[in-house]
């Protein structure tokens, strides 16, 4: 089990670049809150057949995780345990300019949403980082476009406001 400090900044995709996808291959992922009180929630997670369990405090840029890996039957018992508060979407990874960008596409009742995230080692380069042109529309602090609230309340009435182009 380690804990870790993650700075992220998140984004909503509004259109995606031609071409951008078809080299790369996406990993399904799902995930499912346990529990959620506030700005501390647990969670299991299912990345392309790698089981974790996370327990995340704090919201926004900076928050504190603390993994731990479980195994597949684990995660298969515990997966009832989050039904009404699960996001699935296909995960694909892709570099920009020495950072490491993860682009979600949602499925089920979140589709068509698609939101690009960075982790960043430092606050610093965090406030320094310019974002791709697909990724105009910075929610890093919107607390409706936080994987636990998209989970619970289905898609932000915001996304209306963004036009989703693909």
């Amino acid at each position: 089990m380690r804990a870790e400090w993650e700075i992220e900044r998140k984004f909503v995709v509004t259109f995606l670049p031609e071409g951008l996808l078809d080299t790369r291959q996406p990993v399904k992922v799902r995930q499912g809150y346990i529990s959620s009180d506030g700005e501390r929630q647990v969670r299991i997670l299912d990345e392309g057949g790698n089981y974790t369990m996370i327990i995340s405090q704090g919201f926004g840029h900076k928050r504190q995780d603390t993994r731990m890996a479980i195994s597949a039957e684990q995660f298969e018992q515990l997966w009832p345990l989050t039904q009404y508060m699960r996001v699935e979407k296909q995960r694909y990874r892709i570099g920009f300019f020495g950072h490491s960008l993860i682009l979600d596409v949602f499925a089920g009742h979140l589709e068509p949403l698609m939101l690009v995230e960075v982790e960043f080692d430092s606050e610093m380069n965090s406030r320094q980082f310019l974002p791709p042109d697909f990724a105009e529309f910075e929610v890093t602090h919107r607390r409706e476009y936080q994987n636990v609230h998209l989970a619970k309340f289905g898609l932000p009435d915001t996304l209306a406001m963004v036009s989703c182009q693909y």
